[in-house]
């Protein structure tokens, strides 16, 4: 009997949860055989495919009732388990720490529901940290670290023979070594990042507790500069479409060095002739290379204001895949005839070798829009271009607009720091940004209708749509505001929210609608199904455009070039089960990568906001809670006025986004007035005094 064969009789219910001896009997086993059937029972037990209950029968979690699920604690010492298999509605169940029985923050776990929304821990089956970063204090009988992450509740017990000549309140990084029973984890200091007042050793904290890597491993570094002193041959051009002759620029940011995507576009009659070319990174990072084992893991490359950590290393990332301006590069181009009506009628992905005109930034094309004359005259030779990217990008918003897309204002604060000082301008999106924002999304979406139809394996962007329960709280809220909302809260539309917005793009209340609307959303994910895109109002959407910084375009890339190549027959073998876990990876990868990013730019803007306290500024409400009032000023840095701070007694009513006094409320969108009083370093957070609304100003 296999390991597998015996896992299925239970998976497919042939064998119910059953003792050893049942087993045996049910298999006609012979008593020399039921050692070995004992140990690949264990060996399934210790993978978690099957538990022992404590009446000593075998089966899997499912048919012993048991949830299987991640912890997410709290540091007062409890927990929610987050089940694995989440159904529409089903809340994460509660476990106090009597139920806990050793397990800790991020741990995977199977747990018992005992009453309620209330569960117990089963089993451990994989720890969620192996390292942890925290402030490291001793005395004169050991060491303890307290850990950065709140939500982990526990110190680690350092020994003190370990310890003896790591300075007093220092950061550092813990490689978790025990636990024992009923006692505090115990550990092993692997790294001091620096003292804890130190800015630059919490910023190095933050990195390490998310797990991101900071350097390649060497083996992987001249990998990527053997390809890239390799450079391009004739044997790279064979079967490649030359488009080096073609009017072809880049548009980025001023800082950006890892350059995936170029364009090209010209009129033939009424149609517009849209190339978009991608870096073939495929062609550099081979299928399980150890480049591409190392980008797998890595998933995404991850941005902060001081420095990068790409996905790739620079040979690549900055070098020979990098679409730079002058030099010939490979590329994966999809090549789109669009009608005036915004409407793609005629698709070609080919390989292509192109040579970048120029490295435009935003700030350029701008200038050239609004007519600046020194850089239209330094740029003349795409100046007709440009606004030709204008006319289409016009065009292709009309149409997605007619289609019902949900267009959200999402601020993203834009953090710069020169190496002494940080800035953070106020919020800009100028019209040049919508030009490749319109263009990505066409060619993303392109793509991922013509692999749709040949119903090959493929990683999508889906976006489902919000949960019932979500947009039912949204729509009742939209009435709130005077606004109708007669949509059908359990089947909503991607263009019942488009009407929804347009209803109030030109009312007092539309930041706030905007607001809500976007945390009634779902967050959007990667998965081998397609199921469409619900901001995007798209029936199939992919990510194809950024493969030197995102995992999942490279690997469509290369399946794209197996089908285009004639390897059809190939691509199911191959990638069948593949893209299945890569899409899983770069989900977790992503949401890491956000988080991270995050915390860091917290750390920045806490830090720029303690050079102003005192100062007074305009600010929006952007959250409210029963603690406190959030509020985002216009360069989007977001502080708290504490509920304290506030004259009377208030009720936090979230269903209605409202903190509501006896005498002021505030609800999400108040525009009001503010000053610095403090930052929180600890929490990572600014801490505003509350001066008066805006309607309360003579």
């Amino acid at each position: 009997m296999s390991r597998q064969k015996l896992l299925q009789l239970f998976t497919d219910g042939a064998l119910p949860p059953s003792t050893l001896q049942s087993v045996a009997k049910f298999l006609g086993a012979s008593p020399q055989d039921k050692k070995k059937l004992l140990a690949l029972l264990e060996e399934l037990c210790e993978d978690g495919l099957l538990v022992q209950s404590t009446k000593g029968k075998y089966g899997t979690p499912e048919q012993l009732g048991l949830i299987k699920g991640r912890l997410v604690g709290n540091e007062r010492g409890f927990a929610f388990l987050v089940p694995d298999k989440k159904t529409e509605g089903e809340k994460d169940f509660f476990i106090p720490h009597r139920n806990l029985h050793g397990a800790m923050h991020q741990d995977l776990v199977l747990a018992n529901r005992i009453e309620g929304d209330e569960a117990e821990v089963f089993k451990i089956l994989e720890r969620g940290y192996t390292t942890i970063v925290g402030t490291f204090y001793k005395d004169r009988r050991s060491g303890i670290l307290v850990p950065d992450e709140k939500k982990y509740f526990s110190d680690i017990f350092i020994p003190w023979h370990t310890c003896l000549h790591v300075k007093n309140g220092v950061k550092a990084v813990v490689r978790i070594t025990d636990y024992p029973q009923g006692k505090a984890p115990g550990g092993t200091i692997v790294e001091v990042l620096g003292d804890a007042d130190d800015f630059f050793a919490e910023e190095s904290s933050i990195i390490r507790s998310f797990n991101l890597k900071e350097e390649f491993p060497a083996h992987v570094e001249k990998e990527a500069e053997k390809a890239e002193k390799r450079g391009i041959t004739a044997q790279d051009l064979v079967n490649r479409r030359d488009f080096r002759e073609e009017l072809i620029v880049t548009i980025d940011g001023e800082d950006t060095r890892d350059i995936d995507d170029a364009i090209s576009l010209r009129k033939e009659g009424e149609n517009y002739l849209l190339g978009v070319h991608i870096a073939d990174v495929s062609h550099y990072v081979a299928r399980l290379s150890p480049l591409d084992k190392e980008a797998y893991e890595r998933g995404t490359s991850v941005y902060f204001p001081d420095r990068v950590l790409p996905m790739l290393p620079k040979a690549l990332s900055n070098g020979i895949c990098s679409l730079n301006e002058g030099e010939d590069r490979l590329t994966l181009s999809c090549l789109m005839t669009v009608n005036k009506k915004g409407i793609v009628t005629k698709r070609e992905i080919v390989p292509g070798i192109i040579r970048s005109k120029h490295k435009m930034t935003y700030t350029q094309i701008s200038r050239i829009l609004e007519g600046d004359e020194e850089t239209t005259n330094a740029y003349a030779d795409v100046k007709d271009s440009v606004f030709l990217f204008a006319e289409l990008t016009k065009i292709l918003q009309e149409m997605r607009r007619k289609k019902g897309n949900v267009v959200l204002e999402v601020k993203e604060a834009k953090i710069l720091f020169d190496g002494e000082t940080i800035t953070i301008p106020d919020y800009e999106r100028p019209f040049s940004y919508q030009i490749i924002e319109a263009f990505m999304v066409l060619a993303n979406e392109t793509v991922a209708e013509y692999m749709q139809d040949l119903e090959a394996p493929f990683i999508y962007r889906i976006h489902e749509k919000p949960s019932a329960e979500k947009a039912s709280d949204f729509q009742a809220f939209a009435s709130t505001l005077g606004l109708k909302a007669p949509f059908n809260a359990e089947d909503v539309k991607p263009y019942d929210y488009q009407k929804l917005l347009l209803s109030a793009e030109n009312l007092p209340v539309y930041p706030v609608l905007n607001r809500v609307m976007l945390r009634s959303m779902q967050k959007a994910r990667y998965s081998e199904e397609n199921i469409g895109h619900f901001g995007l109002a798209s029936k199939c959407y992919c990510h194809f455009t950024s493969p030197i910084r995102r995992y999942p375009d490279l690997c469509i890339h290369r399946i794209i070039k197996e089908i285009i190549g004639g390897r059809y027959e190939n691509i199911h073998s191959l990638y069948g089960d593949f893209v299945r876990d890569a899409a899983d990876r770069s989900s977790m990868t992503e949401r890491n990568a956000a988080e991270a990013e995050r915390e860091v730019d917290a750390l920045y803007t806490t830090m720029y906001m303690s050079e102003n306290i005192g100062k007074i500024y305009d600010a929006v409400v952007s959250g409210v809670t029963s603690f406190g009032v959030f509020a985002e000023l216009k360069n989007t840095v977001e502080g708290l006025i504490p509920v304290e701070t506030l004259k009377g007694e208030f009720e936090c009513i979230p269903e209605k986004f409202t903190l509501k006094g006896e005498k002021q409320s505030f609800t999400i969108g108040d525009e009001i007035r503010v000053r610095v009083e403090d930052v929180d370093f600890e929490r990572r957070r600014t801490v505003f005094a509350f001066l008066g609304k805006k309607e309360d100003r003579v």
